[in-house]
């Protein structure tokens, strides 16, 4: 076992934990650093005396000094540079603080302030976290992935930095991901942070304002493309198979037109998904189908229009078919109730621009051949809402205003409860805000966002936004795959995560709650996410048999909470 990682096999908090560092170095490793918690027969075994103020803490008397910290700070950067810093030197702490005010430092840790974060992240950088695999030293890849912390990793996220968010090419600045993602695994399904690793693939930007920077850490270079980017993502995918055989790895904000294709290709080779294709499916479908509960409509009778036809798109499109076809209706329809439009407009089978992705939900030219638009060849978004009287209206393009009034009027002209889901992140790209929503539709819509809103009053009623939060979806799908043993990663699975989290919207009990839960249930939630993934993973025969009993027990015993252990010399 690799230095950090020394003596965190896990074992049962009660046991306690054998560590062999001492003095400073023992302080200074943030997996096992309890700075002023440390007991007194601690600091004498392990050399501490001296080292540290007199005053012995236990955790509840360090988490009122951390809290007091993170509000002196006067921005959300200024924020999220205080929690990385207390991630740095004591993890079990940043845990604990982190869980406790869920609904305040989600927001600061993960969308929105990452995006900015990413963006400094070469101006605020304090020291490494993961692994960053760069591309010339590609002939070292095995070398690097064998230096990992932890050789007992179970939960890798990765990216290259293409795609961060909805601001694009940041290139190693999108680090910053991996490294909030496995936080929330930790946070909201209990992955013991020892367990976890964060990888860029930094294959250079093609960010201009980056390679001009004159701090910017990456790789200064262009963007490897083509069959060298190819052998390179080939290459890190044997490496984890070598060094991590049973890990799940998850993609993160790859480029569009790359992303479906790495979850393809790679999909029946190692256990893996890609969160921004199927968590952002399933977390979206949760909401449909709760939705869906709500105005009566059974989801397979609906109609749907999604603004965008990028991997989110896609992935909110084949989960939302999967789940009609589950409740009866023939596949072909099910697609044909799905209308999504791009930076061209409608996809439809007149154009010869479409990627296999996009063809797959073409909608025939003869089902528009009636329509009578300005530009038949690029047929709007305000077109296809006045032609098709969608019931839910979902954006994933990243176009701030895209929702007009106009457009969401002559939506609600059709439809008595209209489902409006402006997903795109962060904030500054939301297709809408949630309050012109709800009074341009008099109160009547069903909103859910992909960043947090203030709650909404309208006619003397307040209404709770609900987070369309990958969140409740993939650390749930990451503990159910660890605690059933499953090999591979299933669509089933995930529309399995969709259904289990669709029974926790608070909108079923309260018209003016929202659709989705309190990020302050998501650990719960994760839970019974994780048992629902479990057997899903059985059923599709990914995973070996185990009753649901055990299945529930396993899950629950695999769920670390962050508190201090006593430590005794090894």
């Amino acid at each position: 076992m690799r230095s950090d990682s020394e003596g965190l096999d896990i074992p049962p908090a009660d046991q306690g934990r054998k560590v062999s560092l001492t003095g400073q170095s023992l302080i200074e490793s943030p997996l096992l650093n309890k700075g002023s918690a440390f007991t007194l027969e601690e600091r004498q075994a392990f050399g501490l005396l001296g080292l540290l103020p007199a005053k012995v803490a236990t955790i509840e008397e360090q988490l009122p000094r951390a809290y007091e910290n993170f509000q002196r700070k006067t921005s959300d950067l200024e924020r999220y540079i205080y929690l990385a810093s207390l991630h740095d030197r004591n993890e079990v702490l940043f845990y604990r603080l982190v869980s406790e005010h869920i609904v305040e430092m989600a927001p600061i840790i993960y969308t929105p302030t990452v995006g900015l974060a990413c963006q400094q992240y070469s101006h605020i950088y304090r020291r490494p976290r993961g692994l960053y695999l760069a591309y010339p030293q590609r002939d070292l890849l095995d070398t690097m992935l064998a230096n990992a912390p932890s050789s007992n990793v179970r939960v890798i996220v990765v990216t290259d930095g293409e795609r961060i968010l909805g601001l694009g090419d940041l290139g190693v600045g999108g680090m910053g991901i991996p490294i909030g993602k496995l936080a929330l695994y930790t946070i909201c399904a209990g992955i013991h942070p020892a367990t976890t690793l964060p990888i860029i693939l930094d294959v250079g930007t093609n960010n201009q304002a980056l390679l001009n920077d004159p701090l910017y850490l990456g790789w200064r270079h262009e963007r490897v493309r083509g069959a060298d980017y190819d052998a390179f993502v080939e290459a890190f995918v044997q490496g984890v198979m070598q060094h991590f055989p049973h890990a799940i790895l998850q993609w993160e904000d790859f480029a569009k037109h790359r992303a479906g294709t790495l979850l393809e290709r790679y999909r029946d080779q190692l256990c893996s998904f890609n969160d921004d294709i199927q968590g952002t499916g399933a977390v979206t479908l949760a909401g449909l189908l709760s939705a869906a509960d709500v105005i009566g409509i059974p989801l397979a009778r609906q109609r749907i229009v999604i603004l965008g036809a990028g991997s989110a798109a896609i992935g909110i499109a084949d989960q939302i078919v999967t789940a009609m076809v589950d409740q009866g209706r023939p596949l072909a329809d099910a697609r044909a109730a799905l209308w999504l439009v791009d930076s061209q407009g409608l996809v439809h089978t007149g154009r010869s621009d479409l990627e296999p992705a996009k063809q797959v939900y073409a909608q025939p030219q003869a089902a528009v051949s009636g329509w009578i638009v300005a530009l038949p060849e690029l047929i709007s978004l305000q077109e296809v809402v006045k032609h098709v009287h969608p019931h839910a209206l979902i954006g994933t393009a990243a176009q701030p205003g895209a929702f007009t009034e106009s457009l969401v009027w002559t939506m609600a002209q059709h439809t008595a409860r209209p489902v409006i889901f402006p997903l795109s992140n962060p904030t500054s790209k939301s297709e809408a805000v949630p309050a012109d929503l709800i009074a341009w539709t008099r109160g009547r819509a069903l909103v859910a966002t992909g960043s947090p809103f203030a709650p909404v009053t309208y006619g003397g009623k307040t209404f709770t936004i609900g987070q369309c939060n990958n969140v409740f979806i993939f650390p749930g799908v990451g503990l159910g795959v660890i605690a059933a043993g499953a090999r591979r990663v299933t669509d089933t699975m995930f529309v399995a995560a969709a259904r289990a989290l669709s029974l926790w919207a608070p909108i079923r009990h309260d018209p003016t709650a929202p659709l989705y839960p309190s990020l302050t249930q998501a650990r719960t939630i994760s839970q019974q996410v994780a048992v629902a993934v479990g057997l899903a993973a059985m059923q599709a025969g990914v995973a070996e048999p185990l009753a649901e009993a055990e299945l529930s027990q396993r899950v629950a015993a695999m769920m670390w909470t962050p508190q201090y252990v006593p430590y005794t010399r090894a």
